[in-house]
């Protein structure tokens, strides 16, 4: 499976009845419960990258993936415009492409 794949079984599902979709639903109760999902996920994925458990890291690294493309569906964001922007990045030191973020 690759992320397209992934990213497209999402948009598929958020249609899909709330009551019977885990991904619709999630989504029904907005980008906010999105956004803490993922990073309940993220969260859960750095704990097992401490702790070295490399099965566990795999499982938690796949929802990682699953949860940062529903939060990205939930405020309309394409996984082929992130992609792009890693595209644009491409070739830039990521010590060069910090620099010359604008500061907030």
């Amino acid at each position: 499976m690759t992320l397209d794949d992934l990213a497209r079984i999402i948009a598929e599902r958020a249609a899909s009845d709330p009551e019977t979709s885990w991904t619709a639903k999630l989504l029904a109760k907005g980008p906010d419960k999105c956004a803490e999902k993922f990073g309940e996920e993220a969260v859960e994925a750095i704990i097992e990258a401490v702790k070295g458990d490399h099965d566990r890291l795999v499982c938690e690294a796949a929802d990682v993936l699953f949860h940062l493309l529903v939060m990205l569906r939930s405020r309309d964001v394409t996984l082929s415009e992130v992609m792009a922007e890693l595209t644009r990045r491409q070739g830039q030191s990521g010590l060069a492409e910090k620099a010359a973020r604008p500061k907030e």
